[in-house]
């Protein structure tokens, strides 16, 4: 039974911080992929950031510099780590994992293999 069970959402004002974190079980996590999708109020949903079995990160422009993505694979732990919070930022945010590199699907297309449950972020004063 896999399992993405995500925590750390809530609401913070322009330029504050927060951690999301995704548990994961069910499957082998230090071999999977990761990811964080967000998805905005009238907006399609869109890839934040990718971390692959080697570490290596992708980030989508909007983000960079400001979101850092992480994994812990002795705690089945994915982390994304968001800074200078911006009003832009507020969405729904889903991890999600997979056994492919991120290229084949971090753009949805097509869409990872497992998906936790979301969790809120907004941004506002």
């Amino acid at each position: 039974q896999v399992q993405l069970v995500q925590s750390g959402g809530g609401s913070v004002q322009p330029g504050g911080s927060l951690r999301l974190s995704c548990t994961a079980s069910g499957y082998s996590f230090s071999s999977y992929s990761m990811g964080w999708f967000r998805e905005a109020p009238g907006k399609e949903r869109e890839g934040v950031a990718t971390i692959d079995s080697d570490f290596r990160t992708i980030y989508a422009d909007s983000v960079k510099g400001r979101f850092t993505i992480s994994r812990d694979n002795a705690r089945n732990t994915l982390y994304l780590y968001m800074n200078r919070l911006k009003p832009e930022d507020t969405a729904m945010y889903y991890c999600a994992a997979d056994p492919r590199p991120p290229l084949e699907w971090w753009l949805l297309l097509p869409p990872p293999a497992y998906w936790g449950q979301g969790t809120q972020v907004t941004v506002a004063s």
